[in-house]
């Protein structure tokens, strides 16, 4: 499978270019809108009003977890909470310190700068950063070897919100700088109906509670994925049903999408057969499932694997992975006398 398949897999939680309108237009604009991360939501409430009576700009900001939560969401409703301009950039576009000395010295008093896939920044932006998160000033270099002298602006006083999908991969120095990390967890089954009927109403769409419940169980706790399989299933209402979205339509969509119950689609469930039929059930090391699959391991390892084990699938062990119990028989298999899991 290409890169290109793997971005358009309707269960893909990352943004693909298909959503950016859909994004835009469904994307709550207030903490009241926001369903879900209650406790995020209470503390940025928190956080916001202090700020606001301080008349001070919020602490910098770090949003992480995987993708399709709502970190670049809760970016912009902090813009909107706080009455500021929002600037946007992500990691990998910030190539040279030109780029990024240009945005900060455009911000005004307050304003945030938005940084998507923060972890991806390179060394030598991050030394910018520093200074500017922390005394709000910008050095810059002028002229080269002994004769290099170095000249420090004053940047206005800005909030940085940097958004991750692998807090990990971030460095201690440039993690520490942040006076505030909220961990976004995936979304209860009730919580994403929720968004499936606010969604619905945005898109003056009607749509039964059981459809809607149908929508919520396969989306992957994933609310990008929900509103993605939500406009599939009102396309599909609209040739085949005359835009009715009943249970029976919503189900026929999403067989037609090859979406299971449990939200899994034709290459995880492939992934799980190979792992059952070829290597007994496992365990296999990730090389051999690779060759087996054709994938490449980083694929397997971070865009089929992590879901397989959330979802209890799939089981990680010393020796390689291993499918469980609950595979086997979501595929309508025999699980063998001497499985362990």
């Amino acid at each position: 499978m290409t890169n290109k398949n793997i971005k358009e897999r309707i269960v893909n939680p990352k943004q693909q270019n298909s959503d950016r309108l859909l994004d835009r237009t469904l994307r709550p604009k207030t903490l009241a809108e926001f369903v879900g991360q209650k406790k995020i939501k209470d503390n940025l409430d928190i956080f916001i009003t202090a700020a606001q009576k301080r008349g001070e700009p919020i602490e910098h900001v770090l949003l992480y977890g995987p993708p399709g939560l709502g970190k670049t969401t809760l970016a912009h409703i902090i813009s909107k909470e706080m009455n500021v301009n929002i600037r946007v950039t992500s990691g990998p576009c910030l190539e040279h310190s030109g780029d990024l000395a240009a945005i900060l010295t455009n911000l005004e008093d307050g304003d945030i700068l938005f940084i998507d896939e923060i972890h991806r920044l390179n060394k030598v932006i991050e030394e910018i950063l520093y200074p500017a998160m922390e005394e709000y000033a910008l050095d810059i270099i002028i002229g080269k070897g002994p004769s290099a002298r170095t000249l420090r602006l004053d940047l206005p006083h800005f909030t940085l919100i940097g958004a991750t999908t692998k807090i990990s991969l971030l460095s201690s120095p440039l993690r520490d700088r942040f006076g505030s990390v909220y961990h976004l967890n995936f979304y209860e089954n009730d919580e994403i109906q929720q968004i499936i009927n606010r969604s619905a109403n945005l898109l003056s769409l009607t749509i039964e509670s059981q459809a809607a419940a149908e929508i919520a169980k396969r989306a992957r706790k994933t609310p990008r994925v929900a509103n993605r399989l939500l406009k599939r299933v009102r396309d599909y209402a609209q040739v085949k049903a005359d835009g009715q979205v009943t249970p029976n339509v919503t189900k026929s969509a999403l067989e037609m999408l090859e979406v299971d119950e449990f939200g899994l689609d034709q290459i995880d469930r492939q992934i799980l057969k190979i792992i059952i039929e070829k290597f007994s059930g496992g365990p296999v090391g990730l090389n051999t499932i690779s060759a087996a699959t054709g994938e490449e391991m980083s694929t397997i390892e971070e865009v089929y694997e992590p879901f397989l084990i959330q979802t209890g699938f799939l089981h990680r062990t010393s020796q390689g992975r291993m499918a469980t119990e609950i595979a086997y028989k979501h595929l309508g298999l025999e699980t063998p006398q001497n499985r362990l899991i």
